[in-house]
């Protein structure tokens, strides 16, 4: 049976009230993800609804298509109220809580009404007397604002609920952050308290969250230039992010609830509507229920390090992210270096689209010259907001294209290595009978004979192994020093290398072939980034290449993936467990002055000998514990390692492979999904209209745009998942599983009973039309 993850990385764009409808949709990548626990890991309680209907489907594909599938939306990315929903879903798929509450605050509370600062409402029938002529003339005049973008029977509410914030407070938000705080903090100790079992990602497996925000007075941070050298220069960007791995023995929150609601409240924190978000907004609301923020300065000194260093952090105002970052794609992009996988992996960056049908900015019209406010509006607000990711799409397509590119030549080379490999070692003696001492001496063998074999080449690769490791090292050290104000490693990196040069490694290559033992003694003492690269092929070969063999059995295949993974962990904590160190941080501040004793303190503490006498030993385990014929395989590739890298690290450019898969990117939106109602967004959404402020104005609308977020979710899910599998499923299974999906969605809706009967009634009828 082979075995497969399909791995999502869910990118939420701002896109004002539409984000009602990306719930819907995530609400869908969501249950597609209980499904996937369940059918991998049954757990206590009955699967209904929709999630029932994806895991049936996983159980066909399996028994159809011989492929157990898994799915894993491990990472996720938004900005303005699309954070919102990345901020939740991630939650509830790293501890396992329900999603539900999430669906309640969009319902009931995203709406002008709930949202209004009490200070903002109009006191009396007759506040402001003198506005209401002026607000009725400009909602009701001929063309008016609401008769153009609003549907007719939703126009005297819009009308009224305008008014109100019409004649409310002037030059003043209308509506309330620490009321907005107080409701997003409601519905995370709502998912709390519905806990629905284990995380919904494997044991060990990481989960990336970056939400957006924008600095606005900013935070100077330093940059290099030719001359002069260094300058300081204003930085806006705030991006909040977390990370965090699966712990089968450990709770498995994301992160404090408070930092939560900063990161949900800062992203969406729409410029004119609400007031910026200031941290002491967020003390008060932990201070109103009882809650110590026992993580308030670590996570302050993570996100705002040089507010911190300056002492500035009570005069931070954030305000929303997508006014620099609609759609943060670079950040997802950023952390699929090293992330491994113990199976074969599809790479999805999937985004969310409600309007695909945009062609002009907010209140241009074609036939009409720009007009005076028209044009600012464009330019400060609507056009950077609406700008398109052609540039973010781009730069995935050729980073797949590089992923693809490797994959040809790793298999290109496969044959002459092996055959080189199996003539170094095929006729010794005690291949099949490996010890420490063994192992150590035959590692160095087949380094040096790569060395060797590599001729001229080898010095491209070792300059190139070494950059490598100062980069990191640098990072590291940037890292547990960020006051140092510096905008990237660079400098730190190359004062790394002028004081290594100092010290004799000037040249990296001897005189006969391979590294020098200077060269020698520092890769062994800081490659961190050879050892992970090594265990990484040997995974993948375990993952593909011998999955398909049918004289290595499964078990013995998933006992060797677990150890190797194990030995994994061992190297992959070593640079966290460094950057935790206060002495390298007191180290670290010294870098520019004293970069020997970064280096040195390091060697010492980073690597430790004992951590590669423990992998070899945990390597060694695992070897004795496989069939003889899957062992000879294992140790092979192992001690081939070096030929391998010598021939692609130069091309890779990195001292960490990624999950070296091409990434594909799928959209979804309105017009993504036909299959109940043509027409796409025009035909089905109804938050588009007021300039996509629409569903923030009427119930009926929010209630809609959930429905066919979900609808169009789940057909979306359908597709991704049948299209993972190469053989496919017939069209036909894949239509009445849709029809089985939405009309479960419909089923649910109106258990719960939060949507209008009228609303849910007409979609089912249409369904059982389209699908008999």
């Amino acid at each position: 049976m082979r075995q497969k993850e399909l791995r999502l990385a869910l990118i939420c764009y701002g896109g004002v009230s539409l984000a009602v409808y990306m719930h819907g949709v995530t609400k869908e990548i969501w249950h597609l993800a209980r499904a996937s626990r369940c059918f991998h890991a049954p757990v206590a309680g009955e699967l209904k609804g929709v999630a029932s209907v994806y895991r049936d489907l996983l159980k066909t594909i399996e028994r159809d298509c011989g492929l157990r599938l898994r799915i894993l939306p491990d990472i996720l990315t938004g900005a303005s109220a699309g954070g919102i929903n990345a901020v939740f879903l991630a939650q509830a798929i790293q501890s396992g809580q329900s999603l539900e509450p999430l669906t309640d605050l969009w319902l009931e509370n995203a709406d002008v009404s709930e949202l209004t600062d009490p200070d903002a409402e109009p006191m009396w029938r007759y506040a402001k007397f003198w506005a209401q002529p002026i607000a009725d003339w400009f909602l009701k005049r001929p063309g008016n604002v609401v008769s153009e973008s609003v549907s007719p029977e939703t126009r005297a509410e819009v009308r009224h609920k305008v008014s109100r914030l019409v004649r409310g407070r002037w030059f003043n938000p209308p509506f309330s952050g620490d009321r907005f705080s107080a409701m997003l903090f409601e519905a995370l100790e709502s998912m709390a308290a519905s806990h629905l079992g284990p995380s919904l990602l494997p044991n060990g497996h990481p989960i990336d969250l970056f939400v957006t925000a924008t600095d606005f007075r900013g935070h100077t941070e330093m940059l290099r230039l030719n001359s002069p050298a260094i300058v300081e220069e204003t930085e806006h960007r705030m991006p909040i992010a977390f990370r965090a791995f699966v712990n089968d023995e450990k709770s498995n929150a994301l992160a404090d609830p408070l930092e939560l609601v900063t990161a949900a409240r800062a992203t969406a924190s729409f410029p004119g509507a609400f007031p910026p978000l200031m941290i002491d907004e967020i003390d008060r609301l932990a201070a109103e229920n009882g809650r110590h923020w026992k993580s308030r300065g670590s996570f302050l000194s993570r996100i705002m390090p040089m507010h911190v260093r300056d002492g500035t952090v009570d005069n931070v105002a954030l305000i929303d992210g997508s006014v620099l970052v609609n759609a943060p794609f670079g950040a997802a992009l950023s952390v699929l270096n090293n992330r491994g996988s113990q199976r074969e992996v599809d790479r999805r960056f999937i985004y969310i689209e409600p309007r695909p049908d945009r062609t002009q900015s907010v209140g241009d019209k074609r036939d009409e010259p720009v007009g005076f406010f028209g044009a600012i509006l464009g330019s400060l607000s609507t056009i950077p907001r609406e700008q398109p990711i052609r540039d973010d799409l781009e730069r995935i397509e050729k980073q797949s294209r590089d992923a693809e590119r490797l994959q040809r030549i790793v298999m290109g080379l496969r044959p002459e290595i092996d055959r080189a490999v199996e003539k170094l070692f095929g006729r010794t003696f005690f291949l099949d009978s490996p010890t420490p001492k063994r192992l150590a001496s035959w590692r160095a063998k087949a380094q040096h004979a790569a060395g060797e074999r590599a001729g001229y080449t080898f010095g491209a690769y070792v300059q190139t192994k070494f950059t490598a490791i100062i980069d990191r090292l640098a990072e590291l050290t940037l890292s547990a020093a960020p006051e140092l104000s510096l905008a990237d490693s660079v400098l730190i990196a190359e004062t790394f290398r002028r004081a290594l040069e100092n010290e004799g490694l000037d040249t990296l290559a001897g005189d006969e072939g391979g590294a020098n033992e200077r060269a020698i003694a520092f890769f062994r003492a800081h490659d961190v980034g050879f050892r992970i690269r090594r265990l990484q092929l040997l995974a993948r070969r375990l993952s593909r290449d011998w999955e398909i063999d049918p004289e290595i059995p499964d078990d013995a295949l998933d006992l060797a993936r677990a150890k190797i993974y194990d030995i994994l962990g061992l190297y992959n904590r070593a640079d966290s467990s460094a950057i935790a160190m206060q002495d390298f941080r007191d180290f670290a501040r010294r870098a520019l002055e004293d970069p020997i004793a970064v280096l040195n303190f390091l060697e010492s503490s980073r690597l430790l000998p004992e951590t590669d006498l423990e992998a070899e030993r945990m390597l060694i385990e695992a070897l004795e514990a496989v069939p003889k014929s899957l062992k000879r395989r294992m140790l092979l590739t192992y001690l081939g390692f070096p030929f391998y890298d010598v021939a692609t690290l130069p091309l890779l450019q990195n001292d960490r492979l990624s999950e070296y898969n091409p990434v594909k990117i799928d959209r979804i939106s309105p017009d993504d999904a036909r299959s109940i109602r043509e027409g796409g967004t025009q035909a089905t959404l109804r938050g588009i209209e007021f300039y996509n402020f629409g569903a923030f104005f009427s119930r009926a609308y929010r209630e809609n745009d959930y429905v066919w977020g979900r609808l169009h979710g789940a057909e979306r899910m359908i597709d991704l998942v049948t299209s993972t599998v190469e053989s496919g499923l017939p069209q036909t299974t894949i239509r009445e599983f849709k029809k089985a999906a939405f009309l479960a969605i419909i089923d649910e809706e109106f258990e719960v009973g939060r949507c209008a009967y009228s609303l849910l009634t007409t979609i089912r009828s249409e369904i059982t039309d389209r699908f008999g």
